[in-house]
């Protein structure tokens, strides 16, 4: 993986920030973010933290009982993605696919406006509705062309929101439903015993209808982030922007 940056991701990236009539940052800038996992054989992403390219926008998504409801886009960030790490396959060990390993992502980032499974489904159609129209992905979630994290914490009405969990890489919407619901549950459980949630990032198991803990979160865990020192920071120009958007379906 080299650090070379790929004008056609920055280029998507721009397109999905107009398609959602979201900021254009007309600099961004890379960072790297350290971790020891499996997944991720350098030692370290890149990806995009303090200046991302695209800033705040919205989607509106409408709900089986005919209301619309807008749901906040905090940005969108470029990245690599990591490998994949199979734990079924292998009875008793863990198996890493790393052939998508420093392919080029957008992660976008929402803000904390969906109150139940519905409504994140909703949201999460309208964004696999989007995407392929606008030409970026062929959004094949079962190929991991398009990959859902769902972070969930529960609270009573009024109250500030839980201490959250993640849970990664969920390929469908079914298996979305199914990890936000279970992990509804089981933080209410946790909490009307008495207990405390701890921040984590969570796989599911479709086999056993079950999450289950994959690392500690960032409180836990310091990812130490850093400016890329191979990547300058990033401009784009207001004209190539509008040419972008002069194309758009």
């Amino acid at each position: 993986v080299l650090p070379v940056l790929n004008t056609d991701a920055v280029r998507k990236g721009v397109i999905f920030g107009l398609g959602i009539g979201a900021v254009i940052n007309k600099k961004s800038a890379f960072e790297r973010k350290n971790y020891f996992y499996p997944d991720s054989p350098k030692g370290y992403q890149t990806t995009q933290m303090d200046e991302p390219i695209v800033g705040a926008g919205s989607v509106d998504i409408q709900l089986a009982d005919g209301r619309e409801k807008t749901i906040r886009i905090h940005h969108a960030h470029l990245e690599e993605d990591a490998g994949k790490s199979l734990h079924e396959e292998f009875p008793g060990m863990s198996g890493i696919d790393l052939n998508r390993a420093g392919t080029p992502l957008i992660e976008i980032v929402s803000e904390p406006d969906m109150c139940n499974a519905e409504e994140a489904i909703a949201f999460a159609k309208k964004l696999h509705s989007i995407v392929p129209s606008i030409g970026i992905s062929d959004g094949d979630m079962s190929q991991g062309s398009m990959r859902f994290d769902v972070n969930v914490s529960v609270r009573h009405p009024g109250e500030p929101l839980g201490t959250r969990t993640e849970t990664k890489n969920l390929n469908s919407f079914r298996f979305m439903d199914k990890a936000i619901k279970g992990q509804m549950t089981r933080q209410i459980d946790i909490l009307e015993d008495g207990g405390h949630i701890t921040q984590e990032t969570r796989l599911y198991d479709p086999d056993k209808d079950e999450t289950r803990s994959m690392r500690s979160k960032e409180e836990a865990h310091d990812y130490r982030y850093f400016p890329d020192p191979d990547l300058l920071p990033l401009e784009i120009e207001q004209a190539w922007v509008d040419d972008i958007a002069a194309a758009l379906p």
